[in-house]
């Protein structure tokens, strides 16, 4: 069901155990809320919260369009409603995690990011499937380009056309939030961040990725950093035993949880 006036959807999972650890798990770039099925199932004796963000599936009627990381930090922040979490998000919902956490640092409990993009970095590659959807003729075109960096051409063309024209109409966040972190410098101030962190990466992930995981968790005081041994980038779809239990390591450190 619709969570807020704006036209964001959610989905709250509530343990029995009633003053369980709330968290909230943010997606990536071109991706959907339902991706964290999997995680969610491993999760169940925690309060766990995962909602599509502004422009996807089914909150891609939501208006206005998010133009910027730190609108997407607010809708974060709208979906919590005021409550304590831990916030674990994949690729650019690691980013939105770790920015929420610079903002509200008494809010964000703790923070998992799996391998946030920080195209910021001057050597970060441009033809990157993000770099790639910046330079589109227009957000139909980066959404499909997107998609067959990700996906590969054949899977893409094997998708139904009502699925591959829902996803090009995502083109729009897509756009705006690529190029709301190819800026000059880190997107959020990584020395606000003071709750337990750990940033993950995978054994398998392309290089960028991994050393851009290596710097994000060396900018931030006291920030783990993980690997997850024959995991690639989509790790909540392949591993997700393996991003549970860095979820899992976070609450424990953020203990006591507020009451």
């Amino acid at each position: 069901m619709p969570l807020l006036p704006s036209g964001l959807y959610a989905d709250e999972r509530e343990p029995a155990q009633r003053d369980a650890a709330l968290v909230v798990l943010v997606h990536g770039s071109m991706d959907r809320g339902p991706s964290f099925s999997r995680v969610v199932t491993r999760l169940a004796d925690l309060h766990v919260l995962t909602y599509d963000r502004r422009g996807y599936h089914r909150s891609r009627r939501a208006l206005p369009l998010a133009t910027s990381l730190d609108e997407h930090v607010d809708d974060l922040f709208s979906v919590l409603a005021g409550r304590h979490a831990v916030a674990a998000g994949h690729s650019y919902g690691g980013t939105v995690a770790l920015a929420a956490a610079s903002r509200r640092p008494e809010q964000i409990r703790g923070v998992v990011a799996y391998e946030p993009p920080a195209p910021w970095l001057p050597w970060w590659p441009r033809r990157s499937p993000g770099g790639s959807a910046a330079t589109a003729r227009g957000p139909e075109e980066a959404a499909e380009t997107f998609m067959r960096r990700m996906i590969g051409d054949a899977r893409w063309e094997r998708l139904p056309e009502r699925t591959r024209s829902r996803r090009r109409d995502e083109g729009p966040a897509l756009v705006a939030e690529m190029s709301s972190i190819r800026a000059d410098g880190a997107p959020f101030d990584p020395t606000r961040i003071s709750a337990p962190t750990l940033i993950a990466r995978g054994a398998e992930s392309l290089s960028h990725h991994r050393e851009g995981a290596r710097i994000l968790a060396d900018m931030i005081s006291g920030a783990e950093l993980v690997e997850v041994e024959g995991a690639g980038h989509g790790v909540h779809l392949t591993h997700p035993d393996a991003f549970a239990a860095c979820v899992r390591q976070v609450v424990e450190r953020a203990r006591p949880w507020p009451t």
